[in-house]
């Protein structure tokens, strides 16, 4: 049974939510431990550009995840 379209936004929400949280977090890590005095002025484009880059990792391993998927479901018929 295919998902509706409700759980397929839901689940892209989830994801993006999820990465931009993982984003923010990785770039207070890089924040608190950095030795520069003007490190909070720059934490929000930080937080932006790590959220921004785990979205598109995760999106890319799920691509490249479905695709193998769909071959070797291909290959088994």
């Amino acid at each position: 049974m295919p998902p509706t379209r409700k759980s397929v936004v839901a689940r892209e929400w989830i994801i993006f939510a999820l990465s931009f949280g993982l984003g923010g977090h990785v770039a207070l890590g890089f924040i608190l431990h950095s030795s520069t005095p003007d490190r909070w002025q720059t934490i929000g484009w930080n937080a932006l550009f790590f959220g921004l880059f785990v979205y598109v990792a995760v999106q890319a391993g799920r691509s490249i995840y479905l695709a193998i998927r769909s071959r070797q479901a291909k290959r088994d018929i």
